[in-house]
């Protein structure tokens, strides 16, 4: 049973904050073999939303207020550990996470960077694509925005 922790920055324990590091250099950096500098000081400004079984972490995404990738509200750095993936957390977690950037930033759209292989994911969770596929650290990307 996964449960859900939502923290600015300024609350993130130590421990929590390297466990969030550690799985995204684990799946951003070692898994998708991509080398680039996940440390882009957004994450001061974001919330983190952490799906913990016991004291390891299953799932995570930033959310960032308007304004700091882009104009809308957006959520990023999405991810599943790989010992959770195909049992629904990665559907959980964006699920909590369009709720909770709805209301923490009282806004009714909300904009994300999204790798091509899941536009199918995001869009049956409602975004739609808004933007030409475009690389970002070698990997296809496209932008999607979800209308509440």
């Amino acid at each position: 049973m996964i449960s859900w922790t939502y923290k600015p920055f300024s609350l993130l324990t130590t421990e929590e904050l390297y466990k969030i590091l550690q799985l995204r250099a684990d799946v951003f950096v070692v898994e998708q073999n991509c080398v680039y500098r996940d440390a882009d000081d957004k994450d001061q400004d974001s919330y983190h939303l952490c799906g913990w079984e016991e004291r390891q972490l299953a799932a995570y995404a930033r959310i960032l207020p308007p304004d700091i990738s882009y104009t809308e509200a957006s959520i990023g750095r999405v991810l599943t550990n790989a010992a959770f993936r195909r049992k629904g957390s990665g559907k959980e977690l964006m699920e909590k996470a369009v709720e909770l950037t709805l209301q923490q930033f009282d806004v009714d759209t909300i904009r994300i960077g999204a790798q091509l292989y899941l536009q199918k994911f995001y869009t049956e969770l409602g975004f739609i694509q808004t933007s030409d596929v475009y690389l970002e650290d070698g990997i296809e990307h496209i932008e999607m925005l979800y209308k509440k």
